[in-house]
Formats: C-alpha cells, sequence, structure tokens
C-alpha cells in the first residue's frame, strides 16, 4: 500500500507513517513544516527511512497513493485533501487507522489524560528488555530510540505484540480493542469529565483481557469492576507502590515490597511506572524483572528532560501543557531546587480558554512562595479559534491571587527578563506543547545563562 500523510510531521502522524514503513508499506507526506528547502532534523530522519516528504502545496499527491491520511487537525477547507477526494483516493482519520493496526495485534493501551507517553515508554522498555520484542505507537520518543538516530516514537518489533499510547483527545480510544488496556488518570482535559468518563467506559468494554485502573483517581474508580486490576499508592491497590525517594535526578521506591530505581524525576513517575510494571505482569513478566529493566530506562523526548546545569541553574524541558501535568512538573523540580521559575507557553486559544480555572487552580496550589510562574503569549497555529482568553487573562487572575506571576509575551526576552533574577541552586523549568520549536528554544536558554 501507499500511504500519503497530510501533516506528517505530527507526533501521532509521524509514528504511524514510520511503523507503516518499517512494515514494508510505501510512505510519503506533506506538511507546513517542509515549506522551506532547508532540511531539518525531521525531516532527514524521514528522508533516511525513505518517507518522500513534500512542501502542502499538493505536489505529492497523485493516483498512484492508495490512502489519504489525516488527523483532526486537517480541516475540510484544506487544498490537499480536497484534491484527494477529488481524485478519488480513499481518505481515513489517523485515528481510524491506528485503530485498525491495533486491533490486528496483541495491544498494550495506555489511555488517560496525563503519564501516557511516559508509561508507553516504559510498558515498551520492559517488554523489549525481557525479550518480547514488541512494536511500538507512540506520542513522544524514546530517547532509546533517538540513540539510533530515529525519532523514537516509533518500532516495529518481530513479535505480535504492539504498545500504543490511546488519545482521548479526539474520542479516538473508543476504536481501540486492546488486549490489555490500563487508565491512568482521568482529568479535565480537551472534554469535560462526563464525556471522558463515557469515553474511557467504551475502552474498558472494549479491552479484551484484562483492564488495570488507578486505584488513586476517584473518577476513574467508577469504572472498577470485580475482574479490575489496580495500582498506585492506596493499600488496596493490586500493585502497591511505596518509600519514595528522590535523590538528585534519580528515583527510588517500592512495588509490593521490590525494590525499583530510575533516573527520572517527580512522584508522578513512581506512578507511571507502577502503571507499567502492573501491565507487564499480565503479559508474563515478574515484578523483579521489571525492576531490573527499569534500571536502565533513558526517558523520553521532553518529559522533565535535563537539558544542563550552568552557574548552578539547572534547566529543564517538558511537555506539560494541562493543569496537573503543569503542576506536576513543578512540583518534580522543586525537590532538585532550592526554587522554581517555571514558565509556559500555552498550546492554543481554544485550550487555554478550556482550562483556565483548572489551570489557576493547579499552579497556585503547587507553587511555593519563592516559586514563580513565568506566561508567553498563546502559541497560535493557524486554523480557525476564537482567542476568548490570553495569557495575560491568567497571569492576572494568579496575581491577584498572591501568586508570584508575570506575563513575558515575546519568549525570546525570557534571559534577558531573567538575568537579575537567577540564583545558584534555581531550576528553569520550560513548558509547552505543539510548538516544535520548544525543544531548541529550551537549549537557548541553556546556552544564554
Amino acid at each position: 500500500m501507499h500511504y500519503f500523510f497530510i501533516g506528517i510531521a505530527g507526533t501521532g502522524m509521524s509514528a504511524i507513517a514510520m511503523y507503516l514503513k518499517g512494515k514494508g508499506n510505501t510512505v510519503s507526506g506533506s506538511d507546513r513544516l517542509f515549506q522551506t528547502e532547508e532540511v531539518s532534523t525531521l525531516k532527514q530522519q524521514f528522508l533516511s527511512m525513505g518517507i518522500h516528504c513534500y512542501k502542502q502545496d499538493s505536489s505529492g499527491l497523485s493516483k498512484a497513493i492508495d490512502v489519504v491520511v489525516i488527523s483532526t487537525a486537517i480541516e475540510s477547507s484544506n487544498p490537499e485533501l480536497i484534491l484527494a477526494k477529488e481524485l478519488g483516493i480513499s481518505v481515513m482519520k489517523r485515528s481510524e487507522l491506528l485503530a485498525k493496526i491495533s486491533n490486528e495485534m496483541k495491544t498494550i493501551a495506555i489511555g488517560g489524560t496525563s503519564g501516557k507517553s511516559t508509561t508507553t515508554a516504559m510498558v515498551f522498555h520492559i517488554l523489549d528488555c525481557c525479550g518480547y520484542s514488541p512494536s511500538l505507537i507512540s506520542g513522544a520518543g524514546l530517547t532509546s530510540l533517538q540513540k539510533k538516530g530515529l525519532i523514537g516514537n516509533a518500532w516495529v518489533g518481530e513479535s505480535d505484540w504492539l504498545v500504543i499510547e490511546a488519545d482521548e483527545s479526539d474520542g479516538s480510544i473508543i476504536y481501540y480493542q486492546a488486549y490489555y488496556s490500563v487508565l491512568l488518570n482521568i482529568e479535565r482535559d480537551h472534554k469535560e469529565f462526563d464525556e471522558l468518563l463515557n469515553l474511557f467506559r467504551t475502552f474498558k468494554g472494549n479491552t479484551r483481557n484484562k483492564f488495570i485502573l488507578n486505584a488513586d483517581d476517584q473518577r476513574a474508580n467508577v469504572l472498577k469492576t470485580e475482574d479490575t486490576l489496580t495500582f498506585g499508592l492506596s493499600d488496596e491497590a493490586n500493585f502497591k507502590c511505596s518509600d519514595f525517594i528522590q535523590k538528585g535526578f534519580s528515583i527510588s521506591f517500592k512495588i509490593n515490597d521490590v525494590d525499583f530505581s530510575m533516573n527520572s524525576l517527580g512522584m508522578h513517575n513512581m506512578l507511571n511506572a507502577t502503571a507499567a510494571v502492573s501491565i507487564a505482569s499480565q503479559a508474563g513478566i515478574t515484578i523483579d524483572q521489571s525492576a531490573a529493566a527499569l534500571k536502565s530506562f533513558e526517558g523520553i523526548y521532553r518529559r522533565t528532560q535535563f537539558i544542563g546545569d550552568k552557574k548552578g541553574v539547572t534547566v529543564i524541558d517538558d511537555f506539560a501543557h494541562n493543569p496537573s501535568e503543569i503542576a506536576a512538573a513543578i512540583r518534580a523540580c522543586q525537590l532538585i531546587g532550592r526554587r522554581v521559575i517555571a514558565w509556559y507557553q500555552p498550546h492554543g486559544f481554544g485550550p487555554l480558554h478550556f482550562m483556565k480555572d483548572d489551570l489557576v487552580e493547579e499552579i497556585s496550589k503547587a507553587l511555593r512562595e519563592k516559586d514563580m510562574i513565568i506566561f508567553s503569549d498563546v502559541y497560535y497555529a493557524g486554523g480557525t479559534v476564537e482567542k476568548k482568553t490570553d495569557s495575560s487573562d491568567i497571569v492576572n487572575t494568579l496575581v491577584n491571587g498572591g501568586v508570584h506571576a508575570k506575563l513575558i509575551s515575546n519568549r525570546a526576552f525570557l534571559l534577558a527578563e531573567l538575568k537579575n533574577e537567577l540564583h545558584f541552586g534555581d531550576v528553569i523549568l520550560l513548558m509547552g506543547a505543539r510548538d516544535t520549536s520548544l525543544s531548541d528554544f529550551a537549549n537557548s536558554v541553556f546556552e544564554s545563562i
């Protein structure tokens, strides 16, 4: 088959594209990131795999293509989508294609509003270390795969095991018929609680074998039945984690009294690991084997990622973009620094308006008196959107509530604004999603200290 992806550079799209290429299909695609002749790192990685890249100008489309793949970000007015329909090419949504792939495999699906990418990576790593040769389709690159010169969010193994990140934001999670499924949490992100609960209820109902959920999450526990396995801090959990200790950039803890140690940050990663261990156990892997595997887990791209330490100031880059993720990242960094200076670039006007009250509440609870939160202008990727709420609205609300918050509209001026604020022992935590330049920005901040 020949698949053409409109918007192939997106994390969800690129993972499926690389997986299909690894399975022997012809794959090509277009993206706004390819509008110039400059060969970016991402484009070079595609080209090295034999995936042809085009500007988003319809030049890559022809009747030789069997399927055009789109995401929810592609609007009906997109010229390439219109041309594909005129040429009579079959059009599939990314979610439909992933469901088709996963339903033909022995799939482990990781669901929840936070922690999916990290837990997916941990499950894949455990299975891989234990000789299961799994495949992977995820939303973030694994450091271990990136070291092979890959984007890192997809891998084709030799077995019928497949580990996927099951996304609820576009509703596609209801189409998966996973072998094993896990629900990490239910938080107000993209959708209201009632809608999320209905999606996850269907997700559970479609699971072919064991369903696992977070015993500490009250909303998730609405879905608990007698045959449900649980993980968490609760004494009631089937897989109970405890004795959390953070020392520098390493954490240690116990799961059912088995000792674990990992190079990671934050209690949330202990919970992610406990979820991963509970799933691996269903595949026949013992807790001791999982503990041995996770010692070598190298993390994933932009998840409390250590950029460097200079003049006693540590820089951390993170994908956090919803209220609970932002709070978790702040709390993780509080364990390694005297003070946290958190910077956040909201990832769209719609999400910011939807999350504004929860964002103020979670940030206010997470920040200590000596910490600070800085907002930049909202990242706008184009398209039709109402700009009901902007960063200044959130900052003003936080300041009125007694939180040390400020607005630095243009992120290029962040270090200039901070130069008299930085002290030995500070942690600069940079957060945001969607914007592909954020990783380079984090490196530039570190170099400028």
